[in-house]
């Protein structure tokens, strides 16, 4: 019987989308800005920064895990920093899922909204410079309002990402229920227990119709950015 889920299952479907969330919330900010400066600012270092930030999409994501790891572990250089003067802890909390949903997520948001600012005409902002706005006044009136479609559209795509993020999170904060097992971790979990089809199956439904509904939303953003910038 595929349905209903198991107790361990809706925990790790709850977990998934609490990470999801606010990986997607917390990172939105930082790419938002990283997108506007990497398509309207020329900079030294320009090309270097673009492919840092590209990184999470061609390295194993194990890898990413493991700088993570070092980086936010107890004894990281910043983890420790976290732990011992403010009393945070990101590893073997829902946190972690959450950091590395993120990182792995990231350049799917920058690149979608820097397509979307790239697709702007200039000359609008230009128009809006010239009768005296000043630059945050021509962001939020005139830039923002345009790349809002393309900005949902990589809300959607890195939501989507983190759902589905699987080896820098096992890697960062391991697969503990209830704690950091998110739904792929489960799935993973599932396939390796004895008469765990059933509810391998379950969780690859509910992954397949989650991402399809994730991706198509996408889609309907893009077209509908793409029509509101042609009018």
């Amino acid at each position: 019987m595929l349905f209903p889920l198991s107790p361990l299952e809706v925990d790790a479907l709850w977990l998934s989308l609490k990470v999801a969330f606010w990986a997607v919330l917390c990172s939105l900010p930082f790419g938002v800005f990283l997108a506007w400066l990497l398509s309207r600012r020329n900079f030294p270092g320009k090309s270097l920064v673009d492919a840092l930030l590209h990184l999470p999409l061609v390295l194993p994501p194990v890898v990413i895990g493991y700088f993570l790891l070092l980086a936010l572990g107890r004894n990281g250089f910043m983890g420790k920093v976290l732990y011992e003067w403010f009393g945070i802890s990101i590893v073997f909390t829902w946190k972690g899922p959450a950091v590395a949903s993120a990182v792995m997520a990231f350049p799917l948001l920058v690149r979608t909204v820097r397509l979307s600012l790239d697709a702007i005409n200039t000359k609008l902002e230009m128009a809006a410079r010239t009768l005296g706005a000043g630059p945050w006044r021509v962001f939020f009136t005139i830039t923002l309002p345009l790349c809002t479609p393309g900005i949902l559209a990589g809300m959607v795509l890195a939501f989507a990402r983190s759902l589905g993020e699987f080896g820098a999170t096992i890697t960062f904060v391991s697969n503990i229920p209830g704690k950091t097992q998110t739904l792929p971790l489960a799935l993973h979990t599932m396939t390796q227990v004895p008469h765990g089809e059933a509810a391998a199956m379950r969780l690859c439904l509910i992954a397949i119709v989650i991402a399809v509904l994730a991706l198509t939303g996408a889609n309907c953003l893009e077209k509908r950015f793409a029509r509101h910038v042609e009018s």
